[in-house]
This record gives structure tokens, C-alpha cells and sequence, in this order.
């Protein structure tokens, strides 16, 4: 006696929906058959004219939840899928899109990355939007008129024929500014098309007539109408007219009523912003950015000349010392140096501030008290630094998610920071302490609690834990679970 076999549901559900369409296709044979006439006419539609009407279709019944499962099946099939950005491959925002290239790339999907400066890294499949003149132009022209991102049309319209020929299912964008981009022929396209968009924004250009950040000052003029700029002089520059206006409701128009469109934020504080700006129409998911803990993880120090602590302490004359390291690239008001300096003046003289990614006119004008370091290209080195920092402090005034508190956990060292943007996030009470932003007070307190309890608590493997759950790899799984195959 044969042994039946048992149909688990997905199964049984695929069978249905492939019988249902080769019904509907030997139907429509039939139909098709049955047709000797067309009729065209401007008063009628087109209408069946022969032997009969054609056959009804038998359109099956479905639960609820049988149904879910079909369009969840059918969501799966969407699997190309083209990621734009202004670099790829380096800067936070352009590793994390080569990163989620190569994790797409592993889950089935098929992928492109389109950028508009520099080079893309090898074995990635790659288009590079305009040339290097294009950027320039496009920087030029947003100095003297402030229209940032309405320059750089025939790249554009390049790069819309180069959509059309890929016919991708999804269009992840990130960063769509930077001197590459014309936003106004990107966006008008993608509304004539059925292709689903997901992005993901790391500042608040977006819904801005001109700045990328604006809690430093308090503006507020993002909610209903942004004129007369006070950031004229921040990126993206422009020295001319204020245009803030204009491309405020300019953007609004574009960046509005896109027909499937996910946004996705790396902090609760930026969905929240969103969510208060014109674009709160549409489905809002927080996808926390993540760091390569491989590459960030606590050395050891030896004494060894090729040990980089062992050299870093001994170059920098920190023997003895508690050291306070800050890191930016580049260093900017907003980022804290001005309160770097007075922190200098409070602190006891067994703490010795180090500030890492300094240019050579900053450098020259820190005081003594400040040890200051140029950039540096080298992860290792960074990774030194964090591990032989006793504190890391980030004094930023305003940051969407500061990755560096990330990867100065994962180096074992405990964050002090203001409570600006999504600036404390990533923290808890074991691992660092954010105080109200501007109060050097408040830092010079939450230093001193750290160091007086780094035995029993802020812990080299109480931050490695906090840090865990911030493994690029879980970040990036959690992209594909959530926005590409959960929506």
C-alpha cells in the first residue's frame, strides 16, 4: 500500500496558486479563440464580439490568512534590488551599503550599487552617477545659488536609463545629496513606476530647505516652512542667495507621494523628527546602524614595541594618566571642540584629554592642555585608541547615531555624552552616562563617577555586551526581516 504524503501548508498553498494560474491561462486560450472582432470605439470600452462572452474565471476562496502568505510569497520574488548612495565603500553610510549589498547578495537578491563620487570597492557590482567635472559643477552652482541636489541632470537622466535597463524590484536609496544627484529628475521618475523604495536617511536634509542638522541652533522652521536661513554657511554651502524657501516646498513637492515608499531611520530621535516633517505619510522602521566587531574589539596592552598601546602611551607622554579620548572627522562647532576646551580647564590633573582627526590650523591653535592627532586611515590604530581610552566623551550638539559611541564600547571603554539627537541611544546605565547637553559640569561629574567605579561597574565587559548588540551582521539581517521581507 502506497504511503500517503502528508502536504504542509506553504506547499499546499503553492499548488493552489500555480493550478489557479494555468486555470486562468487555459481560460484565457479559450477566450482569445472565441474572439473575431475588436471594437474600438470612443464611447465604449473595448468589448467581446463573436461566439459568446467568454467563459467566467473561477477565482478561488482564500482566508485571511492563507492570502498573507500568498503576498508574502509573491514579496519574496522582488529580489533585485539597486542601492544609491553618495560613496560606496567608505564613510559610515557608504561601508554600511556595500555591507548590505553583500548580505542581500547572500540571501538570493541580486543587487547594484549606484554612487556619484570616488570609486566603489572590487567585486561590487557597481555604477558610478556623473564624473568628477559633475560634482564640481554641481558644488559651484549650490555655493552661488543654494540649490543643492537640482544640478547634475544629464547624470541623472544617465542613471535613469541605467533603472530602466536593471528594472530593479526595489530602489534602496541613502543619501541622496552630496553633488551627485538631480532630485528633481530622479523623483518625478520614480513616480511614473510601480518600483518600491526604501530609504533610509541619516540626517534631516530631507525635509529641510537647506541644512542637514539643525538642533545645534533650535530652528524649528522645518515644521511648516523653512526662510531666511541661518545656516547658509554650513553644508552644503552657499555663499549667494538664500533659496531656503524655495527648495523647501520644492523637495516637499518631490519627496512627497511616492506610491510605496518605506522610511527607514537609524535613531528613535530621527523617526520622531520625521515624523513631524512633511514626510510623515509614510511607514517609519528604526534600524539601528551597526559596527564590524572584528575589526573593533579591546587590544591588550604589552610591552612590546609592536604593541600600538604600549608605543601610543609612551609617544604621548600618558604613563600614569586617565585618558579622555575624543574622535571626529572632521571637527566642527557642533561637535564639541569649543567644549572640549573648557573641559580642559575642570578636569583633575591626573585626566589628559586626546582628540583624534584634527586639521593642521586646529591643531595649531588647541591649547597645551589638549592632546591633539591628525585623522587616521588605519582601524587598528583606532582601535588602539578607543581600548587605551579610560573614557570615551562625545560632546556632539547634535548627531543622528554616532557610531564611534559603538565602536568605543566594543573596545571595552566606558561613553560619556550629551543627551543630543539620537547622541545616547545606544547607551545604559552599565556602560556609560549622557548628561544635558552643554553641561561641562554634568561631564566633569559622570567622569568622576566612572573612574571611581570601573572595578564593579562601566566595565571593559559590560560595554563588549552593550556593544553585541550592535554587530553590523544582526544589524543588517535585521534589514532584510524587517523592511525587505517584513513589510
Amino acid at each position: 500500500m502506497r504511503k500517503k504524503v502528508v502536504e504542509t501548508e506553504e506547499e499546499r498553498l503553492l499548488r493552489e496558486e500555480a493550478e489557479r494560474i494555468e486555470r486562468e491561462r487555459q481560460q484565457m486560450i479559450m477566450a482569445q479563440n472565441n474572439i473575431s472582432m475588436v471594437s474600438l470605439d470612443n464611447s465604449i470600452e473595448n468589448s467581446y464580439a463573436g461566439i459568446g462572452a467568454p467563459p467566467e474565471v473561477e477565482v478561488p476562496f482564500y482566508t485571511r490568512e492563507e492570502r498573507d502568505t500568498i503576498k508574502s510569497i509573491r514579496h519574496l520574488e522582488n529580489r533585485r534590488v539597486l542601492l544609491v548612495n553618495t560613496v560606496a565603500g567608505t564613510g559610515s553610510v557608504g561601508r554600511l551599503t556595500v555591507g548590505l549589498y553583500h548580505t542581500l547578495e547572500e540571501n538570493g537578491y541580486e543587487c547594484l550599487v549606484a554612487y556619484g563620487r570616488g570609486e566603489a570597492p572590487e567585486g561590487v557590482r557597481s555604477y558610478r552617477i556623473g564624473q568628477d567635472l559633475d560634482v564640481y559643477i554641481h558644488g559651484a552652482m549650490s555655493r552661488l545659488n543654494d540649490r543643492h541636489g537640482f544640478y547634475s541632470k544629464r547624470a541623472t537622466e544617465e542613471f535613469v536609463n541605467v533603472i530602466e535597463d536593471f528594472k530593479p524590484d526595489i530602489i534602496h536609496l541613502h543619501n541622496v545629496h552630496g553633488y551627485y544627484l538631480n532630485v528633481k529628475v530622479l523623483f518625478e521618475y520614480l513616480k511614473t513606476t510601480d518600483i518600491r523604495v526604501i530609504w533610509t536617511l541619516h540626517d534631516c536634509w530631507t525635509f529641510t530647505g537647506h541644512c542637514s542638522h539643525f538642533e545645534y541652533i533650535g530652528c524649528m522652521k522645518w515644521m511648516t516652512e523653512c526662510d531666511g536661513c541661518e545656516q547658509l554657511s554650513e553644508y552644503p554651502k552657499s555663499f549667494g542667495k538664500d533659496n531656503s524657501r524655495r527648495n523647501y516646498y520644492d523637495k516637499k513637492a518631490l519627496f512627497t507621494g511616492l506610491p510605496d515608499c518605506t522610511i527607514v531611520t537609524p535613531s528613535e530621535w530621527l523617526a520622531g523628527r520625521v515624523a513631524q516633517s512633511y514626510m510623515s505619510e509614510y511607514h517609519r522602521v528604526v534600524v539601528n546602524t551597526g559596527i564590524d566587531l572584528e575589526q573593533f574589539h579591546p587590544v591588550i596592552e604589552e610591552r612590546r614595541d609592536d604593541n600600538l598601546i604600549f608605543r601610543l602611551r609612551n609617544n604621548l607622554n600618558l604613563r600614569n594618566k586617565n585618558v579622555l579620548l575624543g574622535v571626529a572627522n572632521p571637527w566642527r562647532e557642533r561637535k564639541g571642540l569649543l567644549q572640549f576646551e573648557t573641559l580642559s580647564k575642570m578636569i583633575s590633573d591626573r585626566c589628559q584629554i586626546v582628540l583624534l582627526g584634527l586639521d593642521d590650523a586646529q591643531l595649531n591653535e588647541l591649547p597645551e592642555s589638549i592632546i591633539g592627532l591628525s585623522h587616521t586611515d588605519s582601524v587598528e590604530e583606532l582601535a588602539a585608541l578607543y581600548s587605551m581610552a579610560d573614557i570615551y566623551i562625545n560632546l556632539t550638539l547634535e548627531d543622528t547615531f554616532p557610531t564611534t559611541n559603538i565602536e568605543a564600547l566594543a573596545c571595552g571603554t566606558p561613553v560619556v555624552t550629551f543627551r543630543a539627537g539620537g547622541a545616547a541611544e545606544m547607551l545604559d546605565d552599565t556602560c556609560g552616562i549622557a548628561v544635558e547637553r552643554n553641561s561641562i559640569q554634568g561631564v566633569v561629574a559622570a567622569i568622576d563617577t566612572i573612574l571611581s567605579q570601573r572595578s564593579v561597574n562601566f566595565t571593559t565587559e559590560q560595554c563588549v555586551k552593550r556593544a553585541r548588540l550592535y554587530d553590523r551582521e544582526i544589524r543588517f539581517e535585521e534589514y532584510i526581516r524587517e523592511v525587505y521581507e517584513g513589510m
